[in-house]
């Protein structure tokens, strides 16, 4: 941290500028010492006030009393502990500068091994002085700036003339220091989460992106059995989800208090984890999913405007390895919600293509060479709403290469399944068509925007659907003439529970109809909007939900829309549409 002091030289008053550096041991903080050193603009002072900590503190060194009395006593080895570590104290430092409105940057001995020059600009460039290239190399030895305990830690520090790199393998940790390491790490993440320029043991460092809505930054997640923060909320690398996407999970909606369809969304859950043969999974009865639900939200007042993804993994294995008989420990429950708008552009219409990538089938018919028959094989369902998603993953893939909303999936007979993330329907000749299921996930928003359509007295029909039908959607008039009038303004939407009902106005390069978004659309838009608004399980809250003002900044690639603002969350997202 940086403060500026006057002094007076020969009576007349000159600035100067203190840089305090505050470390743990053991990091590098000595060879830090002696690059600052060879500057040829600074003066460097080791620990001046070190003799005041302990003094005020108590705590005891091998040198404590030379300090004191300057009369050496080198008789004591002090074993390692939180308090010698010193992480929480770094952590209350910065905290306390940071709430006075100057954090101070934040720097890891192990970039200062892996590029020095890299992590001392870095540095400099945060404290406003210029880097010097003297700062790299020093001569071995005491130095004239050396505390009296340098006899006691410094003796490899004064055999290196610059910073030691760290070795290619680390040495084994011994596990009389595995309780501290718990103990200590999360201090340390506390402090690297705020150091902007570290290094990347994967590659180049990296620009922090700008979250599409900021307020999420904020967020707190349901992860097992508590509530942490954004960056806190992480699951075991042991856990199922992690080992191979074994895991089930829905998306829910939160529209003015209410979680809209939310039983239906859990039946979905329950039967999923069903159909994957967990095991220990919570019970309807017992409500432990839905009061994780309620609680979360509540903790983030977010009570409209929100979006759920709600995943029941396996659970957490004993060991590494596929059997679900290493899931000793229960399933894990993760609840996120996100102040999140529908995903796509509803208002102007998106653009879709066809991937090579097919949607899976229940089951594959193959020829087995032994037995020369045709022989029946278990695939994974796409009913089962698992978390295993590189089968739509790799569609959307091909949609984002193509500059599209999405991708269309064909089935194992070329026949329009669903896109990688929504159900699909077409008017044709007057009827509203969308595949069945045999090949997709009966969506939950899809049977919603069918009732809609029953509704709306147009005629619904479930069948298998060729992609011709869908580039050439039409306006004939099924025989009467309200159809003509609904066909000419409603050609192709998809339906989600994140993005909600979005119309499509071109697929595969072909305009759907005249590719403007018809008076129907809107209808069905509306009739969803009011249903949304009148329907749901109500949050049950200890106070009364507000309308919450959030800035907000959206900005996504190839979007026609970007905003700047602080407004209420019912009239922030309107006309604003995400591009994944």
């Amino acid at each position: 941290a940086l403060l500026v002091t006057e002094f007076s030289v020969m009576g007349e008053k000159q600035e100067i500028e203190v840089i305090h550096s505050w470390s743990a041991p053991r990091s590098l903080s000595t060879s830090l010492m002696y690059s600052f050193s060879q500057r040829d603009d600074m003066e460097v002072l080791d620990e001046p006030l070190y003799a005041n900590f302990l003094w005020l503190t108590g705590v005891q060194r091998p040198y404590r009393d030379e300090v004191l009395s300057k009369m050496p006593s080198f008789d004591k080895v002090v074993p390692p502990s939180i308090l010698e570590l010193g992480l929480a104290e770094l952590v209350s430092i910065f905290i306390e500068l940071s709430e006075l409105g100057r954090p101070p940057p934040i720097i890891d001995a192990a970039d200062l091994q892996r590029d020095p020059e890299a992590a001392l600009h870095g540095l400099c460039e945060d404290l406003e002085i210029p880097f010097q290239d003297a700062m790299l190399k020093w001569e071995p030895g005491p130095k004239p700036v050396d505390g009296l305990w340098a006899p006691w830690w410094y003796e490899s520090v004064h055999k290196s003339t610059s910073f030691t790199p760290m070795r290619k393998y680390p040495l084994p940790l011994p596990p009389s220091l595995y309780d501290l390491l718990e103990q200590s790490l999360p201090f340390y993440n506390m402090l690297n989460h705020h150091n902007k320029r570290k290094l990347r043991a994967l590659g180049p460092p990296l620009s922090t992106p700008d979250l599409p809505v900021p307020a999420n930054e904020k967020l707190l997640a349901w992860v097992g059995d508590e509530i942490l923060p954004r960056d806190s909320a992480k699951v075991s690398v042991f856990d199922s989800i992690v080992q191979g996407g074994d895991g089930v999970w829905e998306g829910l909606r939160v529209y003015d208090g209410k979680i809209f369809k939310l039983e239906e969304h859990l039946d979905r859950l329950f039967d999923s984890a069903k159909a994957l043969a967990f095991s220990n999974v919570p019970t309807r009865e017992e409500a432990r999913i839905k009061e994780a639900i309620f609680k979360t939200l509540n903790r983030n007042g977010m009570f409209d405007n929100t979006h759920i993804r709600l995943t029941l993994t396996r659970g957490k294995k004993v060991t590494s390895g596929m059997s679900p008989a290493f899931n000793q420990y229960g399933c894990t429950l993760i609840v996120l919600p996100e102040w999140k708008p529908p995903v796509y552009d509803n208002v102007s219409g998106i653009t879709l293509v066809t991937a090579t990538t097919c949607r899976n089938s229940p089951n594959v018919r193959f020829s087995c060479p032994v037995f020369i028959q045709l022989s029946k094989a278990r695939n994974l369902d796409s009913k089962i709403h698992h978390n295993n998603l590189l089968n739509n993953i790799l569609a959307k893939v091909e949609g984002n290469n193509a500059s599209a909303d999405d991708a269309i999936m064909l089935d194992k007979d070329g026949y329009v399944s669903e896109t990688n993330a929504t159900n699909i329907f077409l008017v044709k000749k007057g009827r509203v068509l969308t595949p069945h299921t045999d090949y997709c996930l009966p969506g939950i928003t899809r049977a919603t925007v069918m009732d809609l359509v029953v509704k709306e007295n147009l005629i619904l029909e479930e069948r298998r659907i060729s992609l011709s039908e869908f580039h050439t959607a039409d306006e004939g008039d099924g025989g009467n003439e309200k159809s003509v009038f609904i066909c000419i303004n409603l050609k192709v939407w998809t339906t989600g529970t994140m993005g909600e009902l979005s119309p499509v106005v071109k697929i595969d390069g072909r305009v759907i109809g005249d590719g403007k978004v018809g008076p129907i659309t809107k209808q069905l838009q509306n009739a969803y909007k009011k249903l949304t608004q009148e329907s749901g399980v109500p949050i049950p809250s200890s106070v009364a939900p507000n309308k919450t003002k959030v800035e907000y900044k959206f900005s996504f690639p190839g979007s026609k829309h970007s905003a700047s603002n602080i407004a209420p969350f019912d009239d922030l997202f309107k006309g604003c549409f995400w591009k994944f």
